[in-house]
């Protein structure tokens, strides 16, 4: 039976890790909530998997671990900011800090930041906003990385390109987190580790060659990745990942024609105030029958249920907080040398029943 761990205790102990490593105070204590909610919602790849990555960027210096995003511009409805790589999870929680209110006054309210460092698990925020019946979208890009291929090429132009979306129903929310990309950096990397194969092609060789083997992202010329749809339908995940360029990229004034070394997101963020539209109501009772809908249709062979995004994720994250976080089992491994050069005991597992 595998070990389990106290959510609360997980949240100490990246806390911990994150303040002796030197982040500020609100900053680590942001940082671990996110990271740890990645987890509870099922989301392996981007919860405390990420942590020795930020630890090793707060010791390297390219993530900045004190101040505040710098105010480039604003309206009532609008901001820009600077996070001079400032951790993403705090600068992400204070721009929804930012927009919600506005949003309430407004209708709606956008953020745009460029210099960011990593933002972690989209769908760790959106609950934010659509438990205030409020609806999110977020996005973000990588102006330094080009792994993923535009439909057609054999060579690397952008980064996988997340799009978040969190809408409120009257039951559980719709709760939207995927990328543009058919896999992440980081679903590849972990195959990559366990010297496993992808049951699918969605990878290319340098020479264009598909493939279902991460090493090719490993290997020199490096590989490929297609975007969503894959080598028939990458027309549709291309359309998508040049959407988020423009909204994260090039509406931020920050992106890859400045050529940029280091790494950083570029991120958009919209708040959207129903209440200013077809209202509150009206746009739960819409989506709930949607979402009722897509559920009641009929079924293909072997399918158990039709789930809508973020049900699973919520269930699972439910589930947790009760019997514990299931961690996966790279994770303690990979933060026991840090918790031991930082002084910083481990986590201890949960006692459960047989």
């Amino acid at each position: 039976m595998e070990p389990r761990y106290d959510h609360r205790s997980l949240r100490i102990f990246a806390d911990s890790l994150l303040r002796k490593a030197g982040l500020e105070p609100a900053m680590a204590r942001d940082v671990a909530e996110v990271l740890v909610e990645g987890d509870l919602l099922g989301k392996t790849t981007h919860g405390l998997a990420l942590l020795p990555a930020y630890l090793q960027s707060i010791a390297t210096s390219k993530m900045t671990p004190k101040g505040q995003p710098k105010v480039l511009k604003k309206s009532a409805t609008t901001l820009l900011l600077d996070a001079n790589y400032l951790p993403g999870p705090f600068v992400v929680r204070r721009a929804l800090d930012w927009a919600l209110p506005r949003a309430k006054k407004y209708g709606v309210a956008t953020v745009s930041i460029r210099r960011c460092h990593h933002i972690a698990c989209l769908q760790a925020y959106l609950r934010t906003a659509t438990d205030e019946g409020l609806v999110v979208l977020l996005m973000c890009s990588d102006p330094a990385n080009a792994v993923v291929v535009p439909h057609g090429g054999a060579q690397g132009v952008f980064s996988p390109n997340p799009i978040g979306a969190g809408f409120r129903t009257t039951d559980t929310p719709i709760l939207i987190d995927t990328t543009t990309s058919s896999l992440s950096n980081a679903q590849i990397a972990r195959k990559y580790r366990a010297k496993e194969k992808f049951s699918f092609d969605a990878l290319q060789t340098a020479s264009g060659k598909l493939t279902n083997d991460p090493a090719v992202m490993f290997s020199n010329p490096t590989g490929s990745i297609l975007p969503l749809g894959g080598a028939e339908l990458g027309h549709k995940g291309f359309a998508l990942s040049i959407i988020v360029e423009a909204l994260t990229n090039a509406l931020g004034g920050h992106g890859r024609a400045k050529k940029p070394a280091r790494w950083g997101a570029s991120v958009w963020l919209q708040i959207i105030n129903p209440a200013f539209f077809g209202g509150t109501k009206e746009f739960a009772k819409e989506t709930q029958f949607f979402a009722q809908a897509c559920k009641k249709a009929k079924q293909c062979p072997g399918i158990r249920k039709i789930r809508l995004p973020g049900e699973e994720s919520l269930a699972r994250r439910s589930e947790q907080l009760k019997s514990g976080v299931a961690l996966h089992f790279e994770i303690l491994p990979a933060l026991q040398p840090w918790a031991k050069k930082l002084a910083v005991p481990l986590p201890k597992s949960l006692k459960r029943r047989q």
